[in-house]
């Protein structure tokens, strides 16, 4: 199941690698938003993925734009996993009810318990414009995710 762009996009509230509640509602009307799901902590090309954005993190996280990472670990494994990588971003965990939101933006795979890759960019009004979903062993480009934000 994919979310159809020009409608609302499912609104979550997941604790971060800190233990901070996070609302995708608390952005609305201030800043764009890049909501990344991704399987699990410290996985190869998860962990590479992140550091990708991590390095060029001011295209992704500014004035205008927020970027929050989601995974169904753990909030300890994904404070363990931000820690040790450097994650200056909010890493989102999805553990209980396990998956709710992968579940919600259509990405929660039920074999493996864990989320695809999918990426959405949030506008300012809550309204999805744009989303891409990879396979489990599939990165995703940044280039495309900066190519989505530029257009809004």
């Amino acid at each position: 199941m994919s979310l159809a762009i020009g409608s609302a996009a499912p609104e979550f509230n997941l604790m971060d690698q800190h233990g901070a509640n996070i609302a995708l509602s608390s952005f609305k009307g201030s800043k764009n938003v890049v909501v990344l799901f991704y399987p699990f902590a410290f996985s190869g090309i998860c962990t590479g993925e992140l550091c990708g954005l991590r390095d060029d993190l001011a295209a992704f996280q500014n004035d205008d734009v927020q970027l929050i990472a989601i995974s169904c670990d753990p909030m300890y494994a994904q404070k363990a996993f931000a820690e040790k990588e450097g994650y200056n971003f909010p890493v989102l965990a999805d553990f209980w009810p396990h998956g709710a939101a992968a579940k919600a933006y259509g990405v929660f795979n039920e074999e493996r318990g864990c989320a695809t890759r999918g990426t959405f960019i949030i506008d300012k009004a809550g309204v999805l414009r744009w989303q891409v979903v990879n396979g489990l062993g599939d990165a995703r480009n940044l280039v495309d995710y900066k190519a989505a934000l530029a257009a809004l």
